[in-house]
């Protein structure tokens, strides 16, 4: 049974693994989803194989599906530069294969004020610290600043940087900043990708819970026989005792 169930495990996790589309990594550099005006960002499309035929596209408010090429950005391979950053230039970046496969898309925001959030791009971790800051332009430190999530105020630090210990699910949702003096920053969506179990931990679980099973069919039925025997054993034994002290109670009253 135990041979059985784990053939059938590594069955399903072999399909699941053959039907998973691997696609392409989408990499942003520097590692941040806010950027100043006149700002530069570099964005790389990186298949799990390594092999090339990516391109970067994207929609935005004036334009709907074009490519690097299209006189927004550089391309080099299957890498984009983007040189001087305007509010234009904020949307949805993706990546896209000659085949018609794509990546998941990221939102870019090009500010024109002077505060910006650095957080991550990409979806974090579950169970990671991130850390926020807050950022203004053309000040080579950071400044006091107040975080919000959901435009709810959520702690100020003198530093800067606020970091979230060991995010959940609860942790996603909608971040911003300000500095008192130089403004707010535009709000970034934060999500946190949940931790999957792995075919060796599925198979570990599936055997442990299998060991359980075996051990309650094979010990359970000799407990309750067990208990029964006692049973039946203490039933005897107060009968007996009864008996003896009903004879003895009569040979009494006789006497």
């Amino acid at each position: 049974m135990k041979e059985t169930t784990v053939r059938f495990l590594l069955i399903l996790t072999s399909m699941l693994g053959c039907t998973t589309n691997q696609g392409a990594s989408f990499t942003v550099s520097p590692n941040r989803s806010q950027f100043f005006e006149e700002d530069f960002v570099t964005l790389s499309c990186v298949e799990d194989n390594g092999s090339a035929g990516w391109t970067v596209w994207r929609n935005t408010t004036w334009e709907t599906r074009t490519q690097c090429t299209d006189g927004w950005g550089k391309p080099a391979g299957s890498t984009c530069n983007m040189t001087f950053l305007f509010p234009s230039d904020s949307g949805v970046y993706w990546c896209s294969s000659r085949e018609g496969a794509a990546s998941s898309s990221i939102n870019l925001t090009v500010t024109g004020g002077s505060v910006i959030l650095q957080s991550p791009v990409l979806p974090v971790m579950e169970g990671d610290d991130v850390t926020l800051s807050c950022l203004t332009k053309n000040t080579p430190s950071n400044l006091p600043a107040a975080f919000y999530k959901d435009k709810v105020f959520i702690g100020k630090e003198t530093s800067g940087n606020i970091t979230l210990h060991h995010v959940t699910s609860s942790d996603e949702g909608l971040y911003s900043c300000s500095i008192s003096g130089h403004g707010e920053s535009p709000s970034s969506w934060i999500s946190v990708k949940v931790l999957e179990s792995t075919p060796d931990q599925i198979l570990s679980s599936a055997s442990s819970k299998l060991h359980v099973f075996i051990h309650l069919v094979v010990f359970c039925p000799y407990l309750i026989t067990t208990l029964l025997m006692l049973s039946i054993y203490q039933q005897k034994n107060t009968g007996h005792d009864l008996h003896t002290s009903v004879v003895t109670t009569s040979s009494s009253e006789a006497e």
